[in-house]
C-alpha cells in the first residue's frame, strides 16, 4: 500500500524536451496500456480508444501543425498563478507563474499578445517526445442520467490516470497536452491520424525520458483543508 502512495505521490508532470532518440520499450507500453484497460469507467462503457503515435514521420506531421496561444487560456491560467515560492505554500493551490513566459503574467497585455501571438508549431509542445498517445472518445455516447457527461469525463481522468501511475512506476515520464484537441489543431491531427467523424479528441499523452530537469514546487492543500466531518464545516476527520 506503501508502495501505491508512494507512486501516487511522486507523479508529475514533465515539462521538459525529451530524448527524441530514446525509445519507449514495448513491453513498458503494454504495460501502460493494459492500466489504462484496466480504469473504472461509468456503467464500463469504456468510451475510448487510443491512437499509439511513435513513427517519426507521423510525430512530424503533428508537429509542422501551427497553433496560436488562446487569449482565455492566458487569462484563465493567470488567476490560478502565485508569483512567490511563498504565495503558493500559503494559497496550497495552482501553480508558480515563474513556470510560463514573463509576458503571459501582465493582465493588461493578455489579449495584445494573444493577438498579436504567431502560430507556433507542435514541435514546441511535443518537445522531443519519441511517443504520443492519443485518446479519442464518441460524444453521442454518455453514461446513463449524466448530464453533460460528466460520469463519462470521470472515466476519461480515470484512464489518464492509470496510465500516468503505470509509467511514472516504470520510469517514464508524461505530461498531458491539451493542445491537439483545441480547434482547429484537432481537425488536423484527426486527418492525420485518420480518426473518423464524431470521434473527439479528450487528451494527448506525451512520453519519453527527459534531457534535463524536471524539479519544480509541488503542493496540496492538507487533508483538514478540504475534509469535512459529517457536516460541511467540520474541518478535519
Amino acid at each position: 500500500m506503501n508502495d501505491i502512495l508512494k507512486v501516487v505521490k511522486e507523479r508529475h508532470s514533465d515539462r521538459v524536451p525529451f530524448d527524441p532518440n530514446r525509445q519507449v520499450a514495448k513491453e513498458n507500453l503494454k504495460q501502460i496500456l493494459e492500466a489504462g484497460r484496466w480504469a473504472p469507467t461509468a456503467h464500463n462503457m469504456q468510451n475510448f480508444d487510443i491512437v499509439v503515435v511513435d513513427e517519426k514521420e507521423v510525430l512530424e506531421k503533428i508537429g509542422n501543425i501551427k497553433s496560436r496561444i488562446s487569449e482565455v487560456f492566458i487569462r484563465e491560467n493567470y488567476e490560478q498563478l502565485s508569483f512567490s515560492k511563498e504565495e503558493l505554500l500559503k494559497k496550497k493551490t495552482g501553480i508558480l507563474g515563474t513556470m510560463f513566459p514573463q509576458s503571459w503574467v501582465d493582465p493588461s497585455k493578455m489579449a495584445e499578445i494573444a493577438r498579436e501571438s504567431v502560430p507556433m508549431p507542435l514541435t514546441q509542445t511535443i518537445r522531443g517526445s519519441p511517443l504520443l498517445l492519443v485518446v479519442v472518445y464518441d460524444p453521442r455516447k454518455r453514461a446513463p442520467a449524466s448530464e453533460g457527461d460528466v460520469l463519462g469525463f470521470m472515466s476519461l481522468g480515470c484512464v489518464m490516470e492509470n496510465m500516468w501511475l503505470m509509467a511514472q512506476s516504470l520510469g517514464i515520464s508524461l505530461q498531458v497536452l491539451s493542445a491537439l484537441a483545441a480547434p482547429p489543431v484537432e481537425k488536423q491531427v484527426k486527418q492525420i491520424l485518420n480518426v473518423p467523424e464524431p470521434l473527439k479528441i479528450a487528451f494527448t499523452c506525451r512520453l519519453g525520458y527527459p534531457t534535463g530537469s524536471t524539479k519544480y514546487l509541488r503542493i496540496r492543500r492538507d487533508i483538514a483543508d478540504f475534509v469535512h466531518n459529517n457536516k460541511f464545516g467540520n474541518k478535519g476527520i
